[in-house]
Formats: structure tokens, C-alpha cells, sequence
């Protein structure tokens, strides 16, 4: 500005000389030139973005996929005023870049947003970039760009819970001014931490927990001398802290400023001597964690015989949990530190009380948690005395006295002024509810999972402060008494999975008392309560109305829900309410979660579902609901909660129609959807393959082409039923665009022709069903590619050729395999004795031939008994909208001939079930002996086909099994007397045989039907006629029988034709005789009668004459 005055002044002082006229024109021209060229500079200053930066920024975006509209004001000319963005105020250099994903911080915000793509090589532009902050968003595995260690101004670098992969940047040492480093639950990041990161002297925050990473911890961490707060954890086992025959850790006495050190899961620290001993000079050390460590009393030993102690008082913090000591441990942490303000030894083997004057030398603990260990009731005394705790969790232990006896141990001494969270969860705790109020200052009390029963007695108080109560999953009953409800500042209370009955409109008037202003959740599911849903406008803080399965009923409108704004989850299944809503009803809340299944809400599709923006939950599954399905509904499922990892619409067993309309195929995955069990038709819509989880089935689908052959990959549909549809013509062979499913059912339609060869693309597959279509051919070679396979099930087609012994040999984790009912010919592959695994093997009904292989007996599941605990449970890894994979499980579901009639096994049906069904091929030869030691075989079928030779006598050893046919063979010989030890046989048939002596005797054996015996002529004794006599009687005799036994008109036909005459005329004619009015009504009838015969008799003849006379 001062030179522009200068030369304006020049200027001014050369016109001086020239005329008025011409002196004022050029005056006039520029002061105009003057206000532009002041102008143009105050524009320059407002937009203070460097525009080289701006240009990397732009470019950055461009890179990456911003589903959410989080760089929606990356557009404007000011990059310094973007969304995230801190530029200088004096340079207008960009300082900071904040673009951190969102994650929903309260139980009842559960949304999500984030960024995803790649990170462009423009951000090396920004060098003079300090804040660096990309945590909670998406980047599907990729590495961490090395170019991050070019921004030489970085001081701060956040990039946790990102989804990044591979190894940490040996360029982050070149960052000399960073000191602030977070690198956690990165879960695909691995590899060795490297020694460079000892070059960052600025460092005070390191933190690379819950990764994968190996290797030792470099000992040039020791150099960080500024360091505060460091966190490092291991992963199964992979994490060290020795340095090959050197005990390690030397490094650790050098970081003499640490207050915070987090060293969980390293997998050698419990063979390190002098580890502690080197914490402990650490001088200003307030957090310690060595949880999941294998530490044992042996690790602290040494210190318990030194008297060794913190010389600083500083320690307020010591996390032990997931380790092996004893009880041991407290007299030790009460030797180091008295200070401690948490303590924390869950998941330990602590068994005993600690010693007496515990609770006196702890004279500051506030917070203990001594969760999954094995400590009795009697360890509360030891707490009593704790003034100054507030926080007592008692998980999973062994606490099996009464709940009084239990709180009576804690309620003798101070504590019971200073407790304010109390969790006894999770153990075998007896007896009922006591008085709770002596507890004055508790706030928190759990006590779900117990075997608390009887009735909650009355005057029964709780505590005048509290306010979360969880007595879920035990076996109180009866009313709860009015006197319960005086805490009036309780706000979630869970009484579910019990079996308290009463009146809900009771129950609702007692909490309305006290709690009406601070209830916000209520959960009363899986109990006896009957009544109607009162009117729960007093409620207006409540959010969360949970009344699943109980015995509610009657109507329920608009006006029960009046003024409650704030509520945001309704869940009223399985009751037999009937939800009467106005047809322009709009509720006053925004409900996240809706759960009304097995309720009436029909005729027609609610309306008021469109006034909810914010659904993420919603099941009207069996409600009555039909008709056609609102268009807006539709284009509502494409928005349903875009943000929400938990996503489930569930309009199944309704019976809605129609066309579905076709939207563009959505941008967001959706997790679960279900359309089960409707009259939907047409084609399915190339939108739905937007869902991880798919259900049509049972509807009237017709084409499918254009759901699979869209173009684009499906990466997210993991779990696909389209069975019990009206699809027909060959399956698409576009399977290269599903990569991810591991769930295909496409049973029970008319599909025809080949099974696709890209079925075999499906890496992931583990359930593949088929069944019940017109398929032919053979089975392709590709589906060797899916070893992923549990279940394989193509039953009820056409296909023909051999079985493929690659079955065997690549399918080797296959628990189904049904193949029954087509036309496969030739010999068992003995490859098939590789499946280990195997469960469920049905060849029925092919063309099968040659021998039963003995190697049968591989079959280890059959052979080997295994409770539901360790049953494998069926899951495949889905990937969240968090970015990580999470285990999602499925049930299997099996079609089998069971005793003669195909059922459908589901769940833990299956799980019972072990089953072989080789019945109506052309097998030969012997039954292997070997079958006898599959010990859990539940049903053998090898009917009709040519087996010879006898039974196995060991067949008996089969104690698991409950139906055995092997009817219509050539086997000969006696039934093995074994068989009669099976007490839990409850099919036998062994018909149509050549089968001979005597039925063992057994109580099962004789109370099944003779026809199950039958066509065995040399086979006597019961349940047959034929009796078993030891000589052979004259041939004469036997001929008489057999005449006699032809003979129609033998002395028992004429004694029943005596029996039968008497009866039947006495019990008619008598009771006529007898009774009067029978009397009158026999004779009216038979009066009727003739008249009614006498009247069609003659119209008849009448008819036939005028017939003849035409």
C-alpha cells in the first residue's frame, strides 16, 4: 500500500502543471484505478488458500470414495474454509487435515460414516502439514503410504481403526518433529515394528495396539526419551520382547518420563527376569497393563520374597487380567502399591480370599474387577471395608450361596456407603430378591444369568439412587410387589427371561410413581405377562420399550404412544396385540428399531412406516399384512439408515404380491433382508443385490438372468436363498460376479440343463444347494475349487455320469453331501473315506453298483462322540461397514428320507443327526464289518439293492441308532443277537430277505410290526406267527394247517357272524324299543324316506316318459 501511495503522490505532483479540465479528468481516472487495485488485494487476503495446495487436496478427493457426503463442501474456491481443513492465519499454508470417520457414541446411535479408496501422492504437496488425523474410516487392507514420512512438519499422526494393512513405513523415522503417533487396531497390519521409530526423539504418544504384529520390540524404543504414554500388544503370541539369548528389555529403564505403559499379549514376558523389577523404577508411572501375558506366581515370586515396592506413589492403575496367578496376586499388588486407584484381575486363577487386612492397606481403590475367576460368596467380607470403592465387578465366578447371604458379607462395613456399580452376573447364585436399600449410594446393579427364583417378597425396596437394574435370565415369578419401585431416578431396567407374571397395566401404574421423568429403557421380554399395552404417555423419557414374547393382547392405537418423542426402539414380537393405527397417522417419535412380528397390523401395509427417516431394525414378519407393496417402501429400503452397521428389514410370512420395481443397484451394502414366504413375482430386482443377506424364498419368481448378469460385482452378498421359486431355464453362468457368497440356495424350482462352471469361481462357498430342479449332465470339475464346501446338496435332479472322487479328495470339509435321487452310475470312489467331516451321505436312488467300501470307517464325525459345545458352528467371514471381517453364522438345513417320509432337519436336529443312505442302487456284495464301528451312527438305509452275505454280528455296537433298514437284499443267515442291545432302535425293517432262525429277544426287537420281517421264510419266533420249534413236526399236520387256513367257512366265522348278529341288531332295535322318542324318530325317518324316494321315483319315470313320447 505505500508504494501505491508514493506513486499516486509522483503523479499527482506532474499533473500540477497541466489544466483544471485535464487535472480532475486524470484525477478522477485514478482514484477509479486506486479503490480497483485496493479491492483486488482485500480479495487476494480473503481467499488465503494456496492454490497448489488446493490442487493437491482436489486430487487427493479425487482418489478417494466418499459415500457420505463428508468432503460435500470441498468445492468452493477457499479451500482454508473446507470441512476438515486448518489453514495459517499468517502463511495460508494448510496445517491441519482432519478427516476422521464417525462412529455412533451412544447405545442409541449406532450410524457410521467414513471414507474409502486410496490416499494420493498430492498430499506429499502439504509440507507444511502438522495434524494428520484419518482414524475410523475404510481402507480395505491397504499399506499405509510411505510418502506420509516426506510431511517433515507432521507433529501429529492418527490413523487408528482405518483398515490398514501391511507394514509400518520404515519413513516414519524421517518425521523428527512428530510426537504423536496411533497406529491401533489396524488388524491387518503386521510384520516387525521397526527400529527407526527410535529416530522420533520428539515422541511423547506411541500407541500400536491390537494389530498383528511379530518380532522382537526393538530396543531403539529405548532412545525416545521424551515418550509418556506407550501401548503395545501382541497377537496370538506373535509379539516378543527378547532379543535372541538376551533377556531383553534393557530399553525400558531409559524411558524415565513414561506414565502410561500398556504391554499386552507379548507372548515371552512371563520368562523375563527382570522386567518388573525395571517397571518399578520407572518414577512417574501411573497405568500399568501386562494383561493376557501367561504370567503365573512363579513371574512374581521373587518379588514377593524381596518386599518389592513402586518407589513411586504414582501408580494408580495395574492391569494383570488374563493371566494365571492365584490368589497369591493380592498380597503382592497390596506390597507395591497402596495407592491403586483400579485394579484389575479378571480372567485369572484366583480361588481364595485375599488376606485380611486387604481392604485396609487398599485404602484408595475405587474400581475392582475380579471377573472369570473361582472365587466363592465369602470373598465379600474381604471388600466390606473398602470405603472408598465404588466399582465391584463379580462376573463369572464361583458364587453359589443365596443372593442375602452374599450381600449380607458386603453390607457389614463401609462399603456399602461408597459402592455405586455392583455386577454378580454370570454365576449360580440361589435364593430371591432381598431389600436392597441398605446399598445407599448404588447405582448400578446386575445380576443376569443366576438361578434366583421364587418370588420377589414384599417391602422388598431398592436403592433410593439407583439407576441401572439387570435381573435378566433367572427364574423369579409372581407379581412384583409395588414397594420394588421407589428408586426414582432409574433409568434402564431389565427383567427379562424370567417368569413374572401380572398385568402389564399394573406393572407400568407402580413404575409411573417414581421413575415416570427418568426411565429410558425397559426390557420385560420372554415372561408371563398378560393384559394390553397401557398408555405410556407419562414415559417421556423412555427410548428403548423391549415386551418381546410374552402373553399381551388387545388393541393398541395412536393414543398410546402420545408424547413419546424421545422413544427410538419398539420391539413388541410374539405377542397377540392387534396394532389399529389411524390410516394418516404420524407418530411423534423416530423409531431406529421396529420389532412388531406375530402381531396383527394388517390388512394393508402400514403407512406410518413412511414418516420413519431413521429406521435401521425392521421386522413386521408374520403380522397379516397383503396387498401390493407401496412403491415408497421400495425406494425407502434403498435408504433405509446408510449409515447403520446393523441393518435387518424382515417383511417375511405376510402375504404381499406384486412386481418389485427395479432401482439402480444400490452404493451402500445393506446386511440383512428378508421377502421369505410371500406371492412376489417377475423378476428379481438387480437392487437386492445390494444385501449381504438375501432371502426370497417361497415366493413366485419367475426370472433371474438379470439379477445375476447385471454388470458390476455383487462384493457384499454373502448369503443368497432363492429356493422355492418359479425360476426355470439353465442357471446363469455369471457366478464370477458374486465372489463373496458363501451361502447359495437354489432348491426347489425348475432350473434345467447343465450346472454352471462358474459356480467353481466361488471361493468362499460353503453351503451349495441345488436340490429338486431338472438338472443333467455331470457334475463339473470346476466346483474342486470350492473346498470351502460344508454342505453339498444336488438331490432330486437328473445329472448322470460317475461320482467325481475329487469330492473326496478337495471337499475334504464336507458335512452334507446329498447326491440322491438322479442318475449316477458306477462304483463308491474310495476317495469319498477322505471326509473325514462327514455327516449327512445320502446316493440313494441312483444306479450305483459294485461293493461298500470298508473304509467307511474314516468317517471320523460317526465314530466319535461330541457335545453341542464343541460342534463346529457354521460362519463365514462377512466384511462390516466397519471395514473388519466379523464371523457371521448360518444354519444348516437338510432334506433326508427319514423312515420312509423326506423331512427337512434344521439346526440342532442336524447337529443329532448322522446318517447313511445308500438304499435303491445296485449295490453287491457283503455289508462291511467296519460299518459297526461308526459308534454314533443315528440311521443306516441300504435297502433294495443286492447285498449278500449276513448282518454283521457287531452291529449291535451301534448304540446310537435309531432307525436301520436293510430290507430287500439277498442277506441270509440269523439276525445278529447284538442288534437287541440297541434300546434306542425305534425303525427295523429287515423284510424281503433271506434271513432265517430266531428273532433275538429283546424288548425293541418284538415291539416292531411283523411286516417288518415279512418274505423271510426260514425267520420264526415274535413278533411272527411262525414259531421256532426245535424238531420238525409231521409233514401231514402242516399240510391241515395250511388247507384250514385257506378255508373262509371256519367255526370262528360263524361264532363272530353270532356275535356280530346280536350286537348289531339287539344294539339298534333294542335301544328303538326301549326309548320312546328314538322310537318316533326312526319311524319319522323312515317315513321321510319313502315319501322322498316315492317323489324322485316319480319325476324320474315322468321324465323317461316324456323322453320316449319326444
Amino acid at each position: 500500500m505505500q508504494i501505491h501511495t508514493t506513486i499516486s503522490h509522483s503523479v499527482f505532483t506532474t499533473m500540477s502543471v497541466m489544466n483544471p479540465i485535464s487535472l480532475k479528468l486524470i484525477k478522477a481516472i485514478l482514484m477509479v484505478c486506486l479503490v480497483l487495485q485496493v479491492e483486488l488485494v482485500y480479495a487476494q487476503e480473503a481467499i488465503r488458500c494456496i492454490q497448489k495446495e488446493r490442487q493437491a487436496l482436489l486430487l487427493f478427493k479425487a482418489d478417494l470414495i466418499d459415500s457420505f457426503g463428508m468432503l460435500s463442501s470441498w468445492t468452493t474456491a477457499d479451500c482454508c474454509q473446507w470441512k476438515g481443513i486448518r489453514c495459517s492465519n499468517l502463511t495460508g499454508h494448510i496445517l491441519m487435515l482432519d478427516l476422521h470417520g464417525h462412529v455412533g457414541e451412544s447405545e442409541f446411535d449406532d450410524s457410521r460414516s467414513y471414507l474409502s479408496g486410496k490416499i494420493h501422492k498430492s498430499l506429499t504437496e502439504l509440507q507444511q502439514l502438522q495434524y494428520l488425523n484419518l482414524s475410523q474410516n475404510e481402507f480395505d487392507g491397504s499399506h499405509i503410504p510411505d510418502f506420509f514420512g516426506s510431511l517433515n512438519n507432521l507433529r501429529y499422526l492418527d490413523l487408528p481403526c482405518s483398515d490398514f494393512g501391511g507394514k509400518i513405513p520404515c519413513e516414519f523415522g524421517a518425521l523428527s518433529h512428530l510426537k504423536y503417533l496411533n497406529l491401533k487396531r489396524n488388524f491387518q497390519m503386521e510384520g516387525s515394528i521397526p527400529s527407526q521409530l527410535g529416530n522420533l526423539s520428539n515422541l511423547q504418544f506411541l500407541n500400536l495396539r491390537y494389530n498383528s504384529f511379530e518380532g522382537t520390540i526393538p530396543s531403539q524404543l529405548g532412545k525416545l526419551s521424551k515418550l509418556q504414554e506407550l501401548y503395545l500388544s501382541g497377537y496370538s503370541d506373535s509379539l516378543k520382547i527378547k532379543d535372541g539369548n538376551h533377556d531383553g528389555g534393557q530399553w525400558l529403564s531409559n524411558l524415565t518420563s513414561l506414565t502410561h505403559l500398556y504391554l499386552d499379549s507379548i507372548s515371552d514376558l512371563n520368562t523375563s527376569r527382570n522386567w518388573l523389577q525395571m517397571i518399578g523404577k520407572l518414577p512417574k508411572l501411573k497405568e500399568l497393563s501386562l494383561s493376557d501375558c501367561s504370567l503365573s506366581d512363579q513371574f512374581i515370586l521373587p518379588l514377593h520374597h524381596s518386599n518389592f515396592k513402586f518407589p513411586s506413589t504414582s501408580l494408580l492403575l495395574l492391569d494383570l487380567s488374563g493371566n494365571s496367578f492365584s490368589s497369591m496376586i493380592f498380597q503382592l499388588v497390596s506390597n507395591i502399591s497402596s495407592n491403586l486407584v483400579e485394579l484389575y484381575l479378571d480372567e485369572n486363577n484366583l480361588d481364595a480370599p485375599p488376606p485380611n487386612d486387604f481392604g485396609r492397606v487398599m485404602n484408595s481403590l475405587e474400581r475392582l474387577y475380579l471377573s472369570d475367576n473361582r472365587l466363592k460368596g465369602e470373598v465379600m467380607k474381604s471388600f466390606k471395608n473398602i470405603c472408598t470403592l465404588r466399582t465391584l465387578y463379580m462376573e463369572e465366578n464361583n458364587l453359589t450361596e443365596d443372593l442375602p447371604s452374599i450381600l449380607h458379607n458386603l453390607s457389614g462395613g463401609c462399603v456399602r456407603y461408597s459402592l455405586q456399580e455392583l455386577s454378580l452376573s454370570a454365576n449360580q447364585i440361589t435364593g430371591s430378591l432381598p431389600d436392597l436399600s441398605i446399598f445407599s449410594s448404588l447405582k448400578t446393579l446386575d445380576i443376569t444369568m443366576n438361578r434366583l427364583s421364587g418370588k420377589i417378597p414384599e417391602g422388598s425396596r431398592l436403592p433410593s439412587q439407583l439407576e441401572v437394574l439387570s435381573i435378566k435370565s433367572n427364574s423369579l415369578e409372581g407379581r412384583i410387589p409395588k414397594s420394588f419401585w421407589n428408586a426414582c431416578t432409574l433409568r434402564y431396567l431389565d427383567l427379562g427371561n424370567n417368569s413374572l407374571s401380572g398385568e402389564l397395566s399394573v406393572l407400568i401404574h407402580h413404575l409411573s410413581g417414581c421413575a415416570r421423568y427418568s426411565l429410558q429403557e425397559l426390557y420385560l421380554v420372554m415372561n408371563q405377562i398378560n393384559g394390553t399395552l397401557p398408555i405410556l404417555s407419562l414415559f417421556s423419557s423412555l427410548r428403548s420399550l423391549n415386551l418381546f414374547r410374552n402373553r399381551l393382547s388387545g388393541r393398541v392405537s395412536d393414543s398410546h404412544f402420545a408424547n413419546m418423542s424421545k422413544l427410538v426402539r419398539l420391539q413388541l414380537s410374539d405377542n397377540s396385540l392387534a396394532l389399529t393405527f389411524t390410516k394418516n397417522w404420524v407418530p411423534p417419535f423416530q423409531l431406529q428399531q421396529i420389532h412388531l412380528r406375530s402381531n396383527k397390523l394388517g390388512p394393508t401395509f402400514p403407512k406410518w412406516l413412511r414418516t420413519q427417516t431413521d429406521i435401521h431394525t425392521l421386522d413386521i414378519s408374520n403380522v397379516g399384512v397383503s396387498g401390493i407393496v407401496p412403491k415408497w417402501f421400495w425406494e425407502k429400503l434403498r435408504g433405509f439408515s446408510q449409515m447403520s452397521p446393523y441393518q435387518k428389514i424382515d417383511i417375511s410370512n405376510n402375504n404381499l404380491k406384486g412386481i418389485i420395481p427395479n432401482f439402480p443397484v444400490m452404493k451402500y451394502y445393506r446386511p440383512f433382508l428378508s421377502l421369505a414366504s410371500n406371492q412376489f413375482e417377475g423378476s428379481i430386482p438387480q437392487f437386492l443385490r445390494g444385501f449381504s443377506y438375501l432371502d426370497v424364498s417361497h415366493n413366485k419368481f419367475s426370472e433371474s438372468r438379470s439379477f445375476f448378469c447385471a454388470s458390476g460385482t455383487a462384493e457384499s452378498l454373502y448369503q443368497l436363498d432363492l429356493s422355492d421359486n418359479k425360476l426355470f431355464g439353465p442357471i446363469p453362468n455369471c457366478w464370477y460376479n458374486f465372489k463373496s457368497i458363501a451361502y447359495l440356495n437354489l432348491s426347489h424350482n425348475t432350473f434345467s440343463g447343465k450346472i454352471p462352471s462358474s459356480m467353481g469361481s466361488l471361493l468362499g462357498l460353503q453351503v451349495l444347494s441345488l436340490r429338486n430342479n431338472s438338472l443333467t449332465e455331470e457334475i463339473p470339475s470346476s466346483l474342486r475349487n470350492c473346498t470351502k464346501l460344508v454342505m453339498l446338496d444336488v438331490g432330486e435332479n437328473r445329472l448322470s455320469g460317475t461320482i467325481p472322487s475329487w469330492i473326496g479328495s478337495h471337499l475334504q470339509e464336507l458335512q452334507v453331501l446329498s447326491l440322491g435321487r438322479n442318475h449316477l452310475f458306477g462304483s463308491l470312489p474310495l476317495k469319498l473315506c477322505n471326509l473325514k467331516e462327514i455327516q449327512v451321505l445320502d446316493l440313494s436312488l441312483n444306479n450305483l453298483s459294485g461293493s461298500i467300501p470298508k473304509c467307511f470307517i474314516k468317517f471320523t464325525l460317526m465314530a466319535q462322540k461330541i457335545s453341542s459345545r464343541d460342534y463346529p458352528l457354521h460362519a463365514y467371514n462377512a466384511k462390516s461397514i466397519f471395514g473388519y471381517l466379523v464371523a457371521t453364522p448360518y444354519d444348516l438345513n437338510a432334506f433326508l428320507m427319514w423312515k420312509g417320509v423326506e423331512q427337512n432337519f434344521q439346526k440342532d436336529q442336524l447337529f443329532l443327526l448322522k446318517s447313511i443312505d445308500l438304499s435303491s442302487n445296485h449295490l453287491s456284495g457283503e455289508i462291511p464289518t467296519e460299518i459297526g464301528d461308526l459308534f454314533e451312527l443315528v440311521s443306516l438305509n441300504l435297502s433294495r439293492n443286492n447285498l449278500t452275505g449276513k448282518i454283521p454280528s457287531n452291529i449291535g455296537k451301534l448304540a446310537s441308532l435309531d432307525s436301520l433298514d436293510l430290507s430287500r437284499n439277498q442277506l441270509l443267515g440269523s439276525i445278529p443277537s447284538s442288534l437287541s442291545q440297541i434300546d434306542r432302535l425305534a425303525a427295523l425293517d429287515v423284510s424281503h430277505n433271506h434271513l432265517s432262525g430266531q428273532i433275538p429277544t429283546g424288548t425293541q426287537l418284538q415291539s416292531f410290526n411283523a411286516s417288518n420281517y415279512e418274505d423271510n421264510l426260514d425267520l420264526c419266533g415274535p413278533p411272527l406267527q411262525k414259531l421256532c420249534i426245535k424238531e420238525e413236526p409231521a409233514q401231514e399236520p402242516i399240510n391241515k394247517h395250511h388247507k384250514d387256513e385257506d378255508l373262509f367257512f371256519t367255526h370262528g366265522f360263524y361264532i363272530s357272524m353270532a356275535f356280530g348278529f346280536v350286537i348289531g341288531f339287539w344294539g339298534i332295535f333294542g335301544s328303538i324299543i326301549i326309548k320312546r322318542s328314538w322310537r318316533h324318530a326312526y319311524f319319522r325317518f323312515l317315513n321321510n324316506l319313502s315319501d322322498k324316494i316315492y317323489v324322485v321315483a316319480t319325476l324320474n319315470f315322468a321324465k323317461c316318459k316324456r323322453c320316449l313320447s319326444s
